[in-house]
């Protein structure tokens, strides 16, 4: 997931895997095996602001950069981690995934429940 994001945001820029890990300080090598997956994606939160700002990402797309990278190390986002309600629901979904398989629909909806954590209450 990392490995294809990141692979793309550098070929549309037009980098050479060379060219990019010279302008972020990074050895070619290295950065070739995270673009293939071979190595698990940076941790360092303060390298991985330096990419969004290298490739300008904001918003959502900044997100997934900091979200795949976290997922291709194994790991929960870790605004998420922190957040005890989602905490509390992420055991029933894992039983739930691993039970049943899960429709399209109902992962859905689980989606939309997590993005109302986010949300302001409406009626308060």
């Amino acid at each position: 997931m990392f490995a294809e994001f990141i692979k793309n945001l550098r070929i549309e820029k037009r980098l050479t895997l060379r060219d990019f890990c010279q302008q972020i300080g990074f050895d070619p090598s290295n950065w070739s095996k995270i673009e293939r997956g071979v190595n698990p994606p940076p941790g360092d939160v303060t390298f991985l602001e330096k990419l969004a700002e290298f490739f300008g990402l904001k918003g959502e797309k900044k997100q997934e950069l900091f979200d795949s990278a976290a997922l291709g190390r194994h790991e929960l986002p870790a605004d998420l981690a922190e957040n005890a309600i989602f905490m509390k629901a992420l055991p029933a979904f894992f039983r739930a995934a691993r039970d049943h398989e899960l429709t399209g629909d109902q992962l859905a909806a689980f989606a939309d429940e997590i993005k109302k954590l986010n949300q302001p209450d409406p009626h308060r």
